[in-house]
């Protein structure tokens, strides 16, 4: 047994997982390999390929490729921008600042709409003016040849990324992905069954669910840049990732149903849930509740069979991510953006821009471009970032550590060194350090990893051949320092909105979302997908709370909305169904539900009960919505009343 047990656990060394190494390994070979091609190619600024590959630093393959696509497309953005800005302004300093501010407060607020490496690309789109318009502001007609430069030394770190994944076999993101898949559906089936045997759980385990599920979304996307059969797999694990907060939401709507299901179903229908026997697809059970004369225990039998049903939805999907192939039918997962709090965003990027200009303006100092552009770089990869004051502090405690290991690796290890093996050699300590330490668990030392590992390139800044002025380095250390301290107070004198404010406007849109339904617009999406769409907001307001018990209140709150918006879907899609037969009692329905009055929802219910059993049309989908919306609309909503006031 301890053979088996020492089997499973993974190498180390040092303290760190084999893998930890391999990927820092990969990382510290790429940028040799990008700094090598760049002084052969006697490029401009071969340092910009090195510091490619530091922000390409991903521990899979798919990941790398997709990040290294989208750094491609939103260079050639940010390239065009500032050729065009600074053609429009160059005449007149002030407005041609205010042209980068609006740019870059652009670019916030599309990062803000988007997520994983496609909020990335859009906050390089605006860091990239930093690179090339903001440091050339004294010299604009070298704008274009900078551009190009830029241009030719993201190519070289981007192959020399892509050579070395391959070279050195960097791990497929599919069998990880399956396998944290595959534990959050046993976490979200044993939810159901818990819910079936009438067990009550608190909205922050459900939400926290939903956040988990949500969260695995970027990394989805990504699985597409892998191999031949990525977009099948990357489809197929979308399907499961859709159909995981589908089955939750079953399980709320046993739980909200659990008084009239009966022990015997209830059993049943837990032994069937742990098989996961039943090939149900999507949403459509069966009419077996149509026996069950009690409308609340017929409701319970259709959302117990949904539930199977979507349990073996996502083991299907399961299967087909581990074997490549592609699902029948693509859910899509669409991402709930809240446009105020990505405008505000954009608003407050521009604002700290300006007021850092200004005081670079005002103080007189010369080359001082340096340190703006650091201002431009890190509000932009803050910006991807759950909370940018936050990153701004860990850029501040990260720039000393990286001026010091900078300082000693040009001045200490290295010495006035010019042999290029010699160099490689000496960077080999600090990119593989810096590398091992992003792979923590600890979110903080993994940001501190991987600031360092870009901090001190920059701040190196290889060339060909290489210069040791201490001078010239003790400025750029200064500057770096000045960037990061500016941003920092920026952020005192204006700090972004709260947590409480995000909180307020993410549950205000819920509700204003929920006071839409139900609608006779032509839908876009199907109920499983603004299901998931709904637990992305969740998962935002997860982001923006703490565990004081009016924060769980707003939780309740915002689960109740989930519940009640899901129910209504479900009604329209199951009476849409019924339109032509039954026109007069599905008519009434909707009046019912739009007046969110449950006594007349529960008779609307039986009425189209009676009316299709009379006409041997199948309806217990649409009576059991309308029960389930009946039962969700007459629970209290904990917490209306705390996020109804709005924060100062």
């Amino acid at each position: 047994m301890s053979t088996a047990v020492g089997r499973d656990r993974p190498m180390t060394f040092a303290g760190m997982p084999a893998s930890s190494w391999a990927f820092a390994i990969r990382i510290w070979l790429a940028i040799v390999v990008a700094l090598y091609v760049g002084f052969w190619l006697e490029l401009e600024a071969p340092s910009s390929a090195a510091l490619t590959v530091t922000i390409l630093a991903l521990p899979t393959r798919g990941q790398v490729l997709e990040k290294a696509v989208f750094r491609l497309i939103a260079t050639v953005l940010g390239v065009a921008a500032s050729i065009a800005i600074v053609g429009m302004f160059v005449q007149t300093e002030i407005l041609l600042l205010g042209a980068f501010a609006a740019w870059l407060g652009i670019c916030v607020y599309v990062v803000g709409l988007l997520d994983g490496n496609r909020a990335y690309a859009a906050a390089l789109s605006g860091y990239t003016l930093a690179f090339i318009a903001v440091q050339q502001i004294d010299s604009p007609q070298h704008v274009f040849e900078s551009a190009m430069a830029r241009g030719a030394a993201i190519v070289v770190g981007v192959l020399a990324t892509t050579i070395v994944n391959d070279l050195l076999a960097a791990p497929d993101q599919h069998p990880r992905l399956a396998a944290e898949l595959g534990s959050l559906r046993l976490r979200v089936t044993s939810y159901a069954q818990r819910a079936l045997r009438a067990e009550v759980m608190s909205a922050m385990t459900a939400a926290a669910l939903l956040r988990e599920i949500v969260a695995l979304r970027p990394e989805i996307a990504s699985l597409a840049a892998e191999l031949s059969s990525g977009p099948s797999r990357s489809a197929a694990a979308r399907n499961a990732m859709v159909g995981l907060v589908a089955e939750l939401f079953a399980g709320r709507a046993l739980e909200m149903l659990s008084v009239a299901n009966p022990p015997a179903l209830r059993e049943h229908n837990v032994a069937e849930l742990d098989a996961s026997s039943v090939s149900v697809h999507g949403a459509a059970p069966n009419d077996s509740g149509k026996h069950w004369h009690d409308l609340l225990a017929s409701a319970a039998s259709w959302f117990g069979e949904y539930a199977l049903g979507t349990s073996s939805a996502v083991r299907e999907s399961l299967v087909a991510l581990t074997a490549g192939k592609r699902p029948p039918q693509a859910w899509r997962a669409p991402l709930y953006r809240s446009h105020r709090i990505a405008a505000e965003a954009g608003i407050r990027a521009a604002v700290y821009f300006l007021i850092a200009a200004a005081f670079f303006v005002v103080s007189g100092w010369s080359a001082t471009e340096f340190s703006l552009s650091l201002v431009v770089i890190v509000i932009g990869l803050g910006a991807t970032t759950p909370d940018l004051r936050a990153f701004t502090t860990i850029a501040i405690v990260a720039a000393p550590i990286a001026s010091i290991m900078a300082g000693i690796l040009e001045f200490v290890v290295l010495d006035g060194v010019t042999a290029f093996p010699l160099l490689a050699i000496g960077l080999a300590p600090f990119m593989i350090g810096a590398a091992l330490l992003m792979t923590v668990p600890n979110r903080i030392l993994s940001a501190l990893g991987r600031l360092n590992l870009v901090f001190i390139l920059a701040l190196l800044a290889p060339s060909n051949p290489q210069t040791y002025n201490p001078q010239t380095f003790l400025f750029t250390v200064l500057f770096l320092m000045l960037a990061t301290g500016l941003l920092f107070l920026a952020q005192i004198f204006l700090p972004p909105a709260s947590a409480d404010r995000r909180r307020y406007w993410l549950l205000a849109s819920a509700r204003r979302d929920l006071g839409h339904l139900p609608s006779h617009q032509k839908r876009g999406f199907a109920p499983e997908e603004t299901m998931f769409r709904d637990a992305s907001r969740i998962a935002q307001i997860l982001a923006a709370i703490g565990d004081s018990q009016e924060h769980h209140a707003a939780v309740q709150e915002a689960m109740a909305s989930f519940d009640q918006a899901a129910a209504l879907r479900l009604c329209e899609v199951e009476m849409d169904r019924l339109a032509e037969g039954l026109r007069i009692e599905v008519s009434a329905a909707y009046g019912a539900l739009r007046e969110r009055d449950s006594k007349s929802i529960i008779a609307s219910a039986h009425a189209l009960h009676e009316a299709a059993s009379l006409q041997g049309i199948p309806a217990a989908g649409a009576s059991a919505a309308l029960v389930l919306a009946s039962v969700a609309f007459t629970l209290p909503r904990p917490g209306a009343e705390f996020a109804a006031e709005k924060p100062s």
